[in-house]
């Protein structure tokens, strides 16, 4: 379809028209097109601005359109200049006269800004699906490991002893925000932008409060010109998935060192590794390590569609093309990496008796060893010196602080008795921690419950 020859003496150059369209990108709108011009065709026909018989000539054309490129059967043309151009040019041709029709009251521009908008409510929708999938692989390797003591770490040091049920809840935490953060974006693009036209409507007596209730939006945009050139759920959304895979990439990272042969805490299945070319000895976490990668891919989209948009002036301007490049390539590698990374964790060996052992080093009961003296009387500060002392004489001797003997113990202070050494025993002092958000089994067991509620309140964007 020579869409401008009206205007234009010339044909568009070959170059010129290679560099100008887009449908080699915004093919993958062509159901959301043919759902927004079919609901537009009913609005024309509500409005007396077409007959019933063009409507209906309009609708079941856009159908087998829809069913013939599901089919395999109808191809994309790289002739026409975009998705919506290639959809009028083979409605036209399959039911003539009514085609021209359609395009009656609407702009690519509110048309195009309606398909974006569609497909980041479906895609946002199933993120969510997709993430309560992951909480529910989280969940229940929390819940198997309740009792599986292991070292926590801050700076990467030994710190203070957890369990790796209490480790996975955080990301479980992190999730759910992200879960949230996706439903909050929702909220705000419950707007529909078909009748805005170019940028200022239109003419005609159309009726946007009918068109936007049947494409399933609360009401029509309040606004033409921000209709148009409106792009913030794009930009919401590919910044939800940005931060959501940053937590990805920090799980990932957790993943590649607690799977290192130095800290053996945890192996990957052979499903989600790989080997080397060279070492036949060679495990490689190959899909964590994407995962990070995934996560700089989906910032730079994000860089990238902020720094496209922030000297657009109103309304609408071609840059707004490039926004699909950013977005589908940051849905499409969201997706697979949630999906990795579920089937990572649902397969994750955890290797229970490793994680307790390194517990058991550096000294990661010092904190309990001073809280000991502070509840027998002594200030937190001065049993924070004498505690310091003691680890130090420890770290001397290559004696970890239950080896010990009392009788050094009270050379530092008298207040030190028998019952200390129940103190720091690692059972005790995490059972211990009996704090809300603590990591006592029974209170990560409580987080759980908590947290379970919480999605709860999704459940009705779980996948099929």
């Amino acid at each position: 379809m020579d869409l401008y020859k009206g205007r234009f003496t010339h044909k568009t150059a070959d170059l010129a028209h290679e560099f100008n369209s887009s449908i080699s990108v915004d093919y993958k709108l062509y159901k959301y097109d043919i759902c927004g011009s079919k609901v537009h065709a009913k609005m024309l026909a509500k409005s007396k601005i077409i007959t019933e018989e063009e409507c209906i000539d309009i609708v079941s054309g856009l159908d087998g359109i829809l069913k013939d490129i599901e089919s395999g059967k109808l191809k994309f043309s790289s002739d026409a200049e975009d998705i919506h151009m290639f959809i009028e040019g083979e409605l036209t041709k399959r039911i003539g006269e009514a085609g021209k029709k359609l395009h009656t009251a609407r702009s690519r521009n509110d048309q195009v800004a309606l398909d974006v908008k569609l497909y980041t409510i479906d895609k946002t929708k199933n993120a969510i699906g997709l993430l309560l999938e992951l909480e529910e692989v989280l969940i229940n390797l929390a819940k198997e490991n309740l009792n599986t003591i292991m070292p926590g770490y801050t700076h990467l040091q030994i710190a203070q002893p957890v369990t790796y049920a209490h480790n996975i809840m955080a990301y479980a935490q992190m999730v759910l925000r992200d879960i949230k953060r996706f439903s909050d974006a929702l909220s705000r693009m419950d707007t529909c932008p078909l009748g805005a036209g170019a940028l200022a409507t239109t003419t005609y007596d159309i009726d946007r409060d009918y068109t936007a209730k049947e494409l399933g939006f609360n009401s029509p945009t309040l606004n033409s010109m921000d209709s148009v050139s409106d792009r913030d759920h794009v930009i919401e959304a590919i910044s939800t998935m940005a931060m959501s895979a940053m937590h990805f990439s920090r799980l990932a990272e957790e993943l590649i060192i607690y799977s290192s042969q130095e800290f053996g805490f945890l192996e990957i299945a052979d499903e989600y590794s790989s080997g080397s070319s060279i070492m036949p000895q060679k495990k490689n976490p190959d899909m964590a390590e994407l995962i990070r990668a995934k996560a700089a891919r989906i910032n730079a989209n994000l860089t990238g569609v902020l720094t496209m948009l922030k000297a657009t002036p109103l309304s609408y301007n071609k840059d707004l093309q490039e926004d699909k490049y950013y977005l589908f390539d940051s849905f499409e590698n969201f997706e697979i990496t949630v999906k990795i990374l579920s089937g990572m964790m649902s397969t994750l060996k955890v290797n229970k008796e490793r994680m307790h052992d390194m517990a058991k080093k550096g000294y990661i009961n010092a904190t309990d060893a001073a809280d000991y003296l502070v509840k027998k009387g002594l200030a937190f500060r001065d049993a924070y010196y004498i505690t310091g002392a003691i680890v130090k004489y420890g770290i001397e001797n290559n004696l970890s602080l239950s080896e010990i003997d009392l009788d050094v113990y009270k050379e530092f202070s008298e207040v030190f008795d028998e019952d200390y050494y129940n103190y720091i025993d690692l059972e005790y002092v995490l059972n211990e921690r009996d704090v809300f958000g603590g990591p006592s089994a029974k209170r990560v067991a409580e987080q759980i419950e908590l947290t379970e509620k919480e999605l709860d309140k999704f459940k009705s964007f779980k996948l099929d």
